[in-house]
């Protein structure tokens, strides 16, 4: 199996673990930017896609090699699709920003929702950018329920499942994650340019 070394473009570790996991089985190694560079990079865009590329470009001219950004969120339909992009920028911590979903569905009988997230993969000695995306979709708890995962992980139950991502483990959410068919897509492309077997 070959070995192909990437910048995750991120200060957050989750998503670290969450995205080496699943590449790590086609001989991607993903280096956690973090632990090597000082970067904040300004979200300024208006779509995933923008910030994901917005990151990469930043993260892969400061390291020299190719760097992989995410840029992700949930999106529910009795909020008008908010909080979208601005997910993480709700609240201060995961538990207030589900608090907030929560506080603002009191009372609607529609907990529709879907998570969405966006990859940027740029190759700075030749400039290539590549672009993915992934959803999932599911709806809103009543109540926080489960300690695994992160984000909104306690409140978003799968389409197909009665138990939240929190309460169904890592084993699920890598297979039908955002994350994870935006993950999928980008291994048929590294595939695809002979960059993994």
């Amino acid at each position: 199996m070959k070995n192909f070394r990437v910048l995750f473009a991120s200060r957050n570790r989750h998503k670290f673990r969450e995205i080496s996991a699943l590449l790590k089985k086609v001989g991607v190694e993903l280096v956690f930017g973090a632990e090597r560079y000082s970067l904040d990079v300004e979200e300024t865009g208006t779509s995933y896609p923008q910030n994901a590329i917005l990151k990469a470009l930043a993260w892969a001219e400061l390291a020299g090699m190719p760097a992989l950004a995410d840029d992700s969120g949930i999106e529910v339909r009795a909020l008008g699709w908010e909080p979208g992009i601005y997910s993480s920028r709700l609240a201060s911590n995961d538990s207030l920003r589900n608090f907030t979903i929560l506080k603002k569905l009191e009372g609607s009988y529609d907990r529709c929702c879907r998570y969405v997230a966006a990859f940027a993969l740029f190759f700075p000695k030749d400039g290539r950018l590549w672009l993915t995306e992934g959803y999932c979709w599911g709806e809103i708890a009543t109540e926080p329920v489960g300690q695994c995962g992160f984000g909104y992980d306690p409140i978003f139950i799968p389409s197909g499942y009665k138990k939240t991502f929190a309460e169904l483990g890592d084993e699920v959410k890598a297979r039908i994650s955002h994350r994870a068919v935006a993950s999928y897509a980008l291994m048929d492309m590294l595939a695809e340019y002979s960059m993994i077997e």
